[in-house]
C-alpha cells in the first residue's frame, strides 16, 4: 500500500528506463474461459528438432495424441550434445553432471504415465506434451519407456492420497528430480506440484539451449511461498491479462497470487448481497472461478483481499452514515466508523459472500488477506480527541483505559472469526494494521504483510519476529511497482532485487536484526511482488505487464535459491529473454 502521508526519502539510484508505450485496446471483460494455454514456439522447437537426427518412422497417430498404443519408432533418435548447465529460471539448486547426449525433443518422442490416465499427474503430463509442441501421451504401467521418451511418476505415497492440484502444505513437496540418462528422461517428485515445477524446467531448458544436459536435477524452493500481488482496484485488469500473469509466474514456479479487489476507487468483484458498490468495470463471479480454477491447475494458491477499516471509499460511497467523522464533523474518506454498530454488519456480509466465491480444497491451505493498513483514526496526533466516538467505544468494550489501537485490533480479530467460520485457516494482514494495542492482542494465527516501516511509529521487523508471528516479506524498497511513482516512490528494477535483495531484507536495504533461527522459511515464508495502482493512468495494462516481466523473474530466482547467484545479472537478464 503507497501512504500519502509518508516522509521524503533520500533519493536511489534511477531505474532502468520505464517501458515504452505501445497501447493496444484492453479487451472488456466478459464470460471468456481462460486462453489457451502457450504451447513452445514454433521456431524453438523446430530447431530443437533439427538438431536432434530422427527416425524416419512416424507414430501411428498424430502429436497429442493420448492413446494408450502407439507403434514404436524405429531407431534410437539422435542429436548433438547438450551441454553446460540447465538453462532455467529459477537456477536449479544441484545438477550432477554425467557423460552423454543429454535429452532433446524429437520426432516420435512420447511423455509416458505408469499412473495412468486418471492419476494427479496426467494434467502436468500432458501440459508439457503441449508446452513441447505436441508429443504423444500414453498411459499404463505397460509402457515400454522407448529412447527419446519423457517418464513422469510420483515417488512413495506422499501424493497419490493427495486430490489432483491441491495446494501443497511446504516447500518440501515442491521438490522434484530430472535424470536425463541414454536419451531418455524421467520426472519424479513426491506431489503433483513437483512434477509441474519439474516440467517448467524441462519447458524452459528447451525454450533457451534445445533440451537438458546428461545428469541428474535435484530441485526445491528455499522458500514455500512465492508470488505476486495485484490491486484491481484503483486500475480494473481483463480476465485474460490476469490468466496471462498467471501463466507467467507459474513458469517461474510462483506459487500465489494475491488479489487487491476493493478500495476507495473501485470494488472489482460482482457482488448479489450488495450489487450497489461493484464499480461498472468489474470482474463478474464466473470470471473469478476460472481465475481460480486456471490457478488452481497451475498449482497457484488465490489470495483475497478485502481491506478494512480503511481503503472502503467503494463501498462506503453507498453508505455515507458510516463514514468515520472527525469532531468538527469532517469526513475521512475511505474509512469506516467502528463504532458505528452498522459496520460489521456490512463488512461481515461482503466476507462471507466472497470467502464462499473463492473455494479452496479439503484439507489445503485456505488463504485471506484482511488488509488492515492506513486507518486514519490512527495516524492523527491526537486520535483521543480528534475521533471521540472512537474513544467512547474503546472505553465502553475495553474498561477506562482503552484506546482507539484497542478497538481496531479488536475490529481485525472480529473480521477473522469471521473468515475463519467460512473455513479460512492462512489469514494476514498489512504490518501497519498491527497496532500496538495493550488491551487487545492480534489473533496469534495471523501473519504479518510487512511492506513499510518508514512511518512513524511502525514497528521493525525483528519486533513481530521475537514475539513469534511469522513475517511475509514485501519490501516497498524493492518490491512495490506503485503506478506514477508517487511518494517518491521509482519503479523496481530486476537487477537491484537480483543483487541487493534476499528474503531477510524486510525492511529498507539491510537483513533483519534477529537470530538465524528466525529467519528460516518456517519464520519468513517468502515474498509478494505488489503491483499498486496509485496512478491507475500512469500506465497502460501492458506496460505493466513489460514493466514487471524482469522483477518477476528476479523475485523467482531470490526465493526459489538462496545462495549467490552464479549467473551475472546481464547474463540473468539475456536468459530470461531467451525463458
Amino acid at each position: 500500500m503507497s501512504n500519502p502521508m509518508r516522509p521524503p526519502r533520500a533519493p536511489r539510484p534511477s531505474a532502468s528506463p520505464r517501458p515504452s508505450a505501445s497501447p493496444r485496446p484492453i479487451k472488456p471483460m466478459t464470460g471468456k474461459g481462460p486462453a489457451a494455454r502457450s504451447a513452445l514456439p514454433a521456431a524453438a522447437l523446430a530447431g530443437a528438432l533439427l538438431l536432434a537426427g530422427c527416425s524416419d518412422a512416424a507414430d501411428t497417430e498424430p502429436p497429442g495424441s493420448t492413446s494408450a498404443k502407439v507403434n514404436p519408432p524405429a531407431a534410437t533418435p539422435t542429436w548433438s550434445p547438450v551441454t553446460g548447465t540447465p538453462q532455467v529460471i529459477p537456477a536449479v539448486r544441484d545438477f550432477r553432471r554425467a557423460d552423454g547426449r543429454g535429452w532433446r525433443p524429437s520426432k516420435g518422442a512420447r511423455v509416458v504415465v505408469p499412473a495412468g490416465e486418471k492419476s494427479n499427474v496426467a494434467d502436468e503430463a500432458q501440459r508439457m506434451a503441449r508446452d513441447l509442441g505436441g508429443l504423444t501421451v500414453v498411459y499404463g504401467d505397460d509402457q515400454t519407456v522407448r529412447p527419446g521418451d519423457i517418464e513422469v511418476k510420483l515417488t512413495g505415497n506422499n501424493g497419490a492420497d493427495q486430490a489432483n492440484n491441491v495446494p501443497v502444505q511446504g516447500a518440501a513437496d515442491e521438490a522434484y528430480t530430472l535424470t536425463a540418462e541414454g536419451t531418455r528422461l524421467t520426472l519424479t517428485a513426491p506431489t503433483d506440484a513437483g512434477i509441474f515445477y519439474g516440467t517448467r524446467t524441462v519447458k524452459q531448458a528447451v525454450r533457451a539451449a534445445g533440451g537438458l544436459p546428461e545428469g541428474t536435477i535435484q530441485d526445491r524452493p528455499g522458500r514455500p511461498q512465492r508470488g505476486m500481488s495485484l490491486d484491481n482496484a484503483r486500475k480494473p485488469f481483463t480476465q485474460d491479462w490476469i490468466e496471462a500473469r498467471l501463466r507467467e509466474i507459474a513458469d517461474l514456479k510462483l506459487n500465489q497470487f494475491q488479489l487487491h479487489f476493493s478500495d476507495d476507487q473501485g470494488f472489482r468483484i460482482q457482488s448479489d448481497t450488495h450489487p450497489e458498490i461493484v464499480s461498472a468495470d468489474h470482474l463478474t463471479k464466473a470470471q473469478i472461478r476460472q481465475i481460480i480454477a486456471l490457478a488452481r491447475s497451475l498449482h497457484i494458491s488465490v489470495i483475497p483481499e478485502l481491506d478494512s477499516p480503511g481503503h472502503l471509499g467503494a463501498v462506503l460511497k453507498h453508505y455515507p452514515d458510516l463514514l468515520l467523522r472527525r469532531a468538527s464533523g469532517s469526513v475521512v474518506p475511505g474509512a469506516i466508523d467502528i463504532s458505528n454498530p452498522k459496520a460489521a454488519p456490512l463488512i461481515d456480509s461482503l466476507l462471507k459472500e466472497m470467502s464462499e466465491l473463492f473455494t479452496n480444497p479439503k484439507g489445503a491451505p485456505a488463504y485471506w488477506h484482511l488488509g488492515g493498513d492506513e486507518y486514519q483514526a490512527l495516524l492523527s496526533s491526537t486520535p483521543a480527541t480528534t475521533y471521540p466516538q472512537l474513544t467512547r467505544a474503546a472505553r465502553q468494550k475495553y474498561g477506562p483505559n482503552g484506546t482507539i489501537a484497542d478497538l481496531a485490533t479488536g475490529w481485525l480479530n472480529d473480521r477473522q472469526k469471521t473468515v475463519e467460520a467460512k473455513g479460512k485457516n492462512r489469514i494476514e494482514a498489512w504490518n501497519d494494521g498491527f497496532f500496538s494495542s495493550p488491551r487487545a492482542s492480534a489473533d496469534k494465527n495471523r501473519m504479518v504483510d510487512y511492506w513499510t516501516g518508514k512511518e512513524a511509529g511502525h514497528r521493525d521487523p525483528s519486533a513481530f519476529l521475537r514475539e513469534g508471528r511469522n513475517v511475509m516479506n514485501f519490501n516497498d524498497e524493492y518490491l512495490y511497482y506503485v503506478l506514477g511513482e508517487p511518494n517518491q516512490f521509482v519503479y523496481p528494477t530486476g537487477q537491484r532485487i537480483y543483487e541487493s535483495w534476499t528474503p531477510l531484507v524486510i525492511r529498507g536495504t539491510g537483513a533483519v536484526a534477529v537470530p538465524a533461527s528466525m529467519t528460516g522459511p518456517d519464520r519468513i515464508p517468502g515474498a509478494r511482488f505488489a503491483i499498486w495502482c496509485d496512478r491507475a493512468q500512469a500506465q497502460t495494462a501492458p506496460q505493466v505487464a513489460a514493466g514487471i516481466r524482469l522483477p518477476l523473474a528476479a523475485l523467482a530466482q531470490k526465493t526459489w535459491d538462496p545462495r549467490t547467484p552464479a549467473l551475472s545479472w546481464t547474463g540473468f537478464k539475456a536468459l530470461a529473454n531467451r525463458v
